[in-house]
This record gives structure tokens, C-alpha cells and sequence, in this order.
């Protein structure tokens, strides 16, 4: 009995380990994401029904302690002006900027006014940063 020798090469792909790679990839991420979070302070943020989004150019926390942070950086009440007014001059027009107050709800609303204040004098629209309900 002869037998025949098999010379034919597959030319088929397997995707099973590249779907296991992909899958593992997004579940890396997404579980990444979740835990980098854009504003390093724990904060507790007030409530409101509002589903505003917009692009901040400036970011502005305050603690409970009424310490104040710009984009992440601790400062005082008067660096902080002086950086955003600095910001603001970049900008060139005041209306392209837009500043996100980021205040824990138990903040002093006399920090809070200090900030919404500074937003009215530079003339820059400001946004008070909320959890949905």
C-alpha cells in the first residue's frame, strides 16, 4: 500500500490568540481609566440634575480646608489670581476661556465666592463642577 506524503502548507490564520490579546488590552484600560482620575483631590462634589459639558481651559479645587489648587498645583489665594490672570491673558480673548471650580461640598462658600468673583472681574465664563443625582 502506498502511502502519499501531505506537502500542502495551510495558509489559514488562527485569530483566537489575537481576539485574547485585544480582549485583555480593553479590560487593562478600561480598568485604568477608572482609576486615573483628571483631578488627583478627593472631593465631594455637590449634586445637581445638569448635564452641561464643556472644555475647560482652567481648573480650579478648593478644600474643605479652603486651601485653593490650579490645574492640580497648590497655591494661595493671590498666586492663584496672578496665574490666572496669566492664563487668561494666553488666551487672548477672555470668552475663549472657561474655568471649572471644582469645590468639595463642604468648602466655605466665601473661597467659593473669592473664585466666582475672580471669573466675573478677568470676564471669563466659569463652570461649578457637580455629581449627577
Amino acid at each position: 500500500m502506498a502511502l502519499k506524503k501531505r506537502n500542502k502548507v495551510s495558509a489559514e490564520f488562527s485569530m483566537a490568540s489575537m481576539t485574547d490579546m485585544i480582549f485583555l488590552l480593553l479590560i487593562f484600560f478600561m480598568l485604568t481609566s477608572s482609576i486615573v482620575s483628571p483631578n488627583a483631590l478627593n472631593l465631594k462634589l455637590p449634586s445637581s440634575t445638569s448635564k452641561t459639558v464643556a472644555s475647560p481651559t482652567l481648573s480650579v479645587s478648593i478644600t474643605p480646608e479652603g486651601k485653593f489648587y490650579l490645574n492640580g498645583k497648590e497655591m494661595s489665594y493671590s498666586i492663584l489670581e496672578k496665574m490666572v490672570r496669566v492664563e487668561v491673558s494666553k488666551a487672548g480673548d477672555p470668552k475663549n476661556s472657561t474655568m471649572t471650580i471644582v469645590a468639595d461640598k463642604d468648602s466655605r462658600v466665601e473661597s467659593l465666592a473669592q473664585i466666582m468673583e475672580l471669573a466675573h472681574v478677568l470676564k471669563i465664563n466659569a463652570i461649578l463642577a457637580t455629581e449627577s443625582k
